[in-house]
């Protein structure tokens, strides 16, 4: 069946590149940021992506005469509900970009609508007129918590889903993964990318002190990658057979490997991140590494996608075929 597909805050569009892989026809996304809707546009086609910054008055004709929409994915930004801002303040007012959700949903009425946000959106004191705006419309709704881990995506990735259908409730969205793929697994070969030893001079302390508890748990010899920025107890490293710890905005993963008895140390490069977020071969990054880091974390990981789109449509091809 043709599922004609928009995607608001789409970023480098791994919503849209998990709804294509599960037959979607991708129409437009819309971001805010340049380089997001160049990155679109480089792997979906020409006049594929709208540079746009919506506020409370954007209307679906802001993007022009597109024809009817079947599908309308959105991943609000997130930056001010996730744990990961610390203590820092939230911006009220950027959280309200969830809301954009609704005009498009009056305007171009899709079958279907899948909302995008961490987890923590949930605790959000609009949630609630959120979720009711949408039954408000018409639409049946099924929320939902997936880790990306059990989509095959090899990095541990909660998020929260609000599945919509305007004709049936939407069907619980199942694991395809009992087996998770781990960390080592999106490594590029030894010799790739350049390592330097760990113990040289200017190196942060907190760096190897980080990298000297992986080395006290595992031994010598043993690879493992150090996590910077995070503050869950794990002492700062991982082991590489499990997932990847969350993919963030920033650059928080170094390889530990070993040169003889001496450790070293390199930062995970973006194709080895590309991997980690479950995105296949054909897909291309453009800018400059800080750039690719900051789109790959702030995206959505197409394996998971993928299924919710199978999920909400397969219930539909199922009665028709029936």
């Amino acid at each position: 069946m043709k599922l004609r597909t928009v995607d608001l805050f789409c970023g480098g569009g791994g919503s849209s590149w998990g709804a294509l892989a599960a037959g979607a026809e991708i129409v437009c996304g819309v971001d805010a940021w340049e380089l997001a809707t160049q990155v679109y546009e480089h792997n979906f086609g020409l006049g594929s992506s709208r540079n746009l910054r919506m506020t409370d008055d954007t209307r679906a004709d802001a993007l022009g005469v597109i024809g009817e929409i079947d599908l309308l994915l959105a991943s609000p930004e997130c930056t001010n509900h996730t744990c990961a801002r610390g203590s820092r303040p939230r911006d009220e007012a950027s959280k309200q970009t969830a809301n954009y959700v609704l005009n498009f949903a009056r305007d171009l009425a899709p079958r279907w609508i899948v909302v995008e946000n961490v987890v923590q959106m949930k605790r959000w004191s609009g949630y609630s007129e959120l979720y009711s705006g949408l039954e408000t419309l018409g639409y049946n709704l099924t929320p939902q918590d997936l880790n990306a881990a059990d989509f095959g995506v090899p990095q541990s990735r909660r998020r929260h889903f609000i599945l919509c259908d305007r004709v049936r409730k939407p069907l619980t969205v199942r694991a395809t993964h009992t087996a998770h793929r781990s960390a080592g697994s999106i490594l590029d070969p030894a010799g790739t990318w350049r390592s330097r030893p760990l113990h040289r001079h200017g190196r942060a302390i907190g760096t190897i002190a980080r990298a000297e508890r992986g080395i006290e748990a595992l031994g010598r010899g043993q690879p493992f990658l150090i996590v910077y920025y995070g503050s869950d107890g794990s002492g700062g490293w991982q082991r590489l057979d499990k997932p990847l710890r969350t993919l963030t905005t920033l650059d928080r993963f170094g390889l530990v490997t070993w040169e003889g008895d001496i450790p070293m140390l390199r930062m995970l490069q973006p194709p080895e991140l590309l991997r980690a977020m479950g995105f296949t071969d054909e897909y291309e990054l453009l800018g400059c590494r800080r750039e690719r880091i900051k789109l790959l974390g702030n995206g959505v990981t197409p394996p998971v996608m993928a299924s919710i789109v199978r999920t909400l449509t397969g219930a539909c091809e199922a009665a028709e075929a029936a």
